[in-house]
C-alpha cells in the first residue's frame, strides 16, 4: 500500500520512525526493537538511511522485515548526497526487488569532509534531483520540510520556494522536522498553503525522554524550545524516570493539540524505543481507536 493512500483517509493516523543499526553486532537488538514497535500496528513505519549511505543495506533489511513479518507498510529513506547515478539506480533496483513502494527522498546530511568540496559535479545536489529520478520508477515519494526553516536556507520564503519545487518534481507528501511549539507548525502550514503547496503534511514529533536529547535536538535541527518545555527539563532533567514520563506527556499533549486542530497525521521519531512508542499510543488509544 502506498503511504499517500493512508494519508488521504479521513481518519487520524500515527506512524513511527526507526533507524537501522550501524554495525553487524547491533543488528539483532535493533531488529527486535523495530519489531516491537511494528507490533503496535502503526499506520506505517519509516526506516532511516545513514549519512553517506553507510547503513543502506540495513535500511532495506529492516524495512522488508517490518513489512513481511508484521504487515506494516514501510517507508524507506534514501539519500543522494555525493552519490553517483549508478549507486542510486542500484538502490532503486534493491528497493523494488524487496517490494518497497514508498521512499522518503532526501539529500542527506553533509559530513564534515563534504563541507569544503566542490559540489557542482555531483549527480544529485539537492533532494529535488533525486525526486525527479525516483518519480520515473513508480514509488510513492515523501520529502522533508522545516517549519522553522532549513538551516541552509536564506529565509523562509526561499525555503518554501524550494519546497514547492520538490512537490512539482513529484513529492506526494511532506514530513516535518521535529518541533516543540505547535504554533510554529500552524504558521508554516498557512504559509505553504498560501504558496500553493497542497500535498499532505505529516507532523514529526520527537519525544524527549532524557536531558541529553535536548542538546542533541537543538544541534541537529536548531529547534526552538518554548519556555514550557525548558521548565520541564529544568525541573525533571536530573531524574531519568521523571524526565522520561514528562517527555512522553509533553509529546502526547503536542499530538492531541495537533489532532484537535485538524493535523490528522503524526509521525513519531521513536529513537528505537518500543516502550516510549507504546506509552504514547496507549495515551491516545481512544483518540486513535486502538
Amino acid at each position: 500500500m502506498k503511504v499517500i493512500d493512508i494519508l488521504k483517509k479521513d481518519t487520524l493516523s500515527m506512524s513511527f520512525e526507526v533507524f537501522p543499526p550501524k554495525t553487524d553486532s547491533a543488528f539483532e537488538s535493533v531488529r527486535a526493537a523495530t519489531e516491537e514497535i511494528a507490533q503496535l500496528q502503526p499506520a506505517f513505519m519509516s526506516v532511516t538511511y545513514g549519512a553517506g549511505g553507510g547503513t543502506s543495506a540495513y535500511t532495506l533489511d529492516i524495512a522488508r522485515n517490518i513489512k513481511e513479518r508484521h504487515g506494516v507498510e514501510t517507508l524507506a529513506h534514501l539519500t543522494c548526497v555525493s552519490s553517483t547515478r549508478e549507486t542510486v539506480r542500484q538502490r532503486i533496483a534493491e528497493l523494488k526487488a524487496a517490494g518497497i513502494e514508498n521512499v522518503m527522498a532526501l539529500r542527506g546530511d553533509l559530513t564534515p569532509e563534504m563541507e569544503g568540496q566542490d559540489r557542482s559535479g555531483w549527480a544529485y545536489r539537492y533532494a529535488v534531483d533525486l525526486i525527479a529520478e525516483l518519480r520515473e520508477h513508480g514509488f510513492c515519494l515523501g520529502g522533508a520540510c522545516y517549519p522553522e526553516v532549513h538551516p541552509e536556507s536564506a529565509d523562509q520564503k526561499t525555503d518554501i520556494r524550494h519546497l514547492k519545487e520538490k512537490v512539482e518534481a513529484g513529492c506526494q507528501f511532506l514530513t516535518t522536522q521535529m518541533f516543540f511549539d505547535n504554533n510554529l507548525l500552524y504558521n508554516f502550514l498557512y504559509k505553504i498553503r498560501e504558496a500553493g503547496i497542497t500535498v499532505p503534511v505529516v507532523a514529526g514529533i520527537m519525544p524527549i525522554t532524557n536531558a541529553v536529547q535536548v542538546e542533541r535536538a537543538i544541534k541537529l535541527s536548531g529547534s526552538h524550545m518554548p519556555q514550557r518545555f525548558k521548565s520541564l527539563v529544568d525541573k525533571f532533567g536530573s531524574d531519568p524516570a521523571a524526565m522520561k514520563q514528562a517527555g512522553i506527556a509533553y509529546a502526547t499533549d503536542q499530538i492531541i493539540d495537533l489532532f484537535a486542530n485538524n493535523v490528522t497525521n503524526v509521525h513519531v521519531y521513536s529513537m528505537n524505543k518500543p516502550d516510549v512508542a507504546r506509552q504514547i499510543q496507549q495515551n491516545l488509544s481512544d483518540i486513535l481507536g486502538k
